[in-house]
C-alpha cells in the first residue's frame, strides 16, 4: 500500500493534509501512477468551493482543492504505451496530492508528456490552469490590431493578457484595484493600467484607445458589477468573454440599453463547454491547448515565473488557506513544492 498526503477541507473554511491510502498493485491497465513534484494553488475557485460559496449544485464536503499540477511517472499500466516511467506530465483535475492514479488517453482528465527540457517544471504546474485564460481569449476571435481590455488581474487575468498580446491585441489594457498587479500587467505587456475605483475610469480608456471604446474584454473577475461595468467601455458590437465566475448576480443588468443596443455580444468561457476531442477554430480542446501552453513556456513567449509569489510545503496547507480565505489581497501565485514533505 502506498501513504498518498491529500489537501482536503472537511468543512468549510477548513483546510487540513491528511493521508490515504492505495494499492498500487491495482492501478488500472490504461493508467498511470505519478508522484506529484509542483501543484499550483488557483485561489479563487478554490477559495469558493473550500468556503461553500461556489454557488455550484455540486458543492459538498469533504472538498479537495487543487486542478493543476505537474509530476513523474512511477508505475505504468499494462496497456500503456506512450509513456515510461521517469516520464514528466502534466497532471489536471485530480487535487493537491503527493500521488496519483490518471489517464493515459488524451481525454479529460488525462496526463500529458512533456517533452521539452527546456520547460521549467514549477511554472508547468499552472499549465491546466492557464488553459483556462486561453479558452476566454480564443473565445473572443480576436483579430490583430483589435483593443482588448483585461479585467481582473490575478493569475488568469496575467495569462490572459499574455495570450491577448500573442493573439494580436493591440492596444491592451488591464484594470484592477491592486497597484502591484497593474504594475505586473505593464512588465507583462499592458500598454495601459487602470484602477476601476478611478472616477475617470472610464474616461481614461478612451483617452488612451483614440477616443474609442475598446472591441473586446476578458472579464477575470467574476464579479457581476465589474461585468456592468465593462458594459460600458464596449465598443458597438463589441464582445466581452466571461472568463471569471460571476458565482453571485448581486448588480443588476440593464440588459435592453447594456447589451441589446449595442448589439454586444456576452460569451460564456467555462471550461466545461471547451472541445472535447477536436479543436476548432475559438474552441481547442484542453490537450491541445496544453501542448501550446508548453511550446510557449519552452520557448519564452509565456512568462508565468514572474506570477509565482510564494513556493510553500503542502504541511502549510492549514495556514496557507486561512490566508487566502481572510487576507483581502493576499499573495497571487502560490505553488506546493511535494519535495518539502
Amino acid at each position: 500500500m502506498l501513504s498518498v498526503k491529500v489537501v482536503v477541507a472537511h468543512t468549510a473554511g477548513k483546510v487540513v493534509l491528511d493521508t490515504v491510502q492505495i494499492n498500487e498493485d491495482e492501478l488500472p491497465d490504461d493508467h498511470l501512477l505519478v508522484k506529484t513534484l509542483y501543484s499550483a494553488v488557483s485561489a479563487g475557485t478554490e477559495c469558493a468551493w473550500i468556503s461553500g460559496n461556489s454557488n455550484n449544485s455540486g458543492q459538498q464536503f469533504p472538498f479537495r482543492p487543487g486542478y493543476s499540477a505537474v509530476g513523474e511517472v512511477v508505475k505504468v499500466g499494462k496497456n500503456v504505451e506512450d509513456f515510461a516511467e521517469g516520464d514528466l506530465v502534466i497532471v489536471p483535475w485530480h487535487g493537491h496530492r503527493s500521488y496519483t492514479v490518471i489517464p493515459a488517453a488524451r481525454i479529460k482528465g488525462g496526463a500529458l508528456k512533456i517533452s521539452d527540457s527546456r520547460v521549467d517544471l514549477k511554472e508547468a504546474a499552472f499549465t491546466h490552469i492557464a488553459s483556462f485564460p486561453m479558452l476566454g481569449v480564443r473565445r473572443l476571435q480576436i483579430q490583430m490590431g483589435e483593443s482588448v481590455m483585461i479585467a481582473g488581474l490575478g493569475i488568469l487575468g496575467q495569462i490572459a493578457l499574455q495570450a491577448a498580446r500573442l493573439s494580436g491585441a493591440a492596444p491592451i489594457f488591464a484594470c484592477d484595484f491592486s497597484p502591484e498587479r497593474r504594475e505586473l500587467a505593464l512588465k507583462l505587456g499592458a500598454d495601459a493600467v487602470f484602477d476601476p475605483r478611478d472616477p475617470d475610469f472610464i474616461e481614461k480608456i478612451t483617452a488612451a484607445n483614440n477616443g474609442q471604446k475598446v472591441n473586446a474584454v476578458v472579464e477575470v473577475t467574476g464579479k457581476a458589477a465589474a461585468l456592468k461595468q465593462a458594459l460600458t467601455y464596449t465598443a458597438k458590437m463589441g464582445r466581452i468573454s466571461l472568463l471569471g465566475c460571476t458565482r453571485v448576480p448581486d448588480c443588476p443588468i440593464d440588459f435592453y440599453r447594456d447589451v441589446h443596443l449595442p448589439g454586444i455580444s456576452l460569451i460564456g468561457a467555462h471550461t466545461s463547454n471547451r472541445a472535447t476531442l477536436e479543436s476548432r477554430s475559438g474552441g481547442w480542446t484542453e490537450h491541445d491547448d496544453y501542448e501550446v501552453i508548453l511550446k510557449y513556456l519552452a520557448t519564452g513567449r509565456f512568462d508565468f515565473a514572474s506570477l509565482i509569489h510564494q513556493t510553500v510545503s503542502p504541511a502549510d496547507c492549514t495556514a496557507l488557506y486561512d490566508t487566502l480565505l481572510n487576507t483581502p489581497d493576499p499573495p497571487m501565485g502560490i505553488v506546493f513544492d511535494w519535495s518539502l514533505l
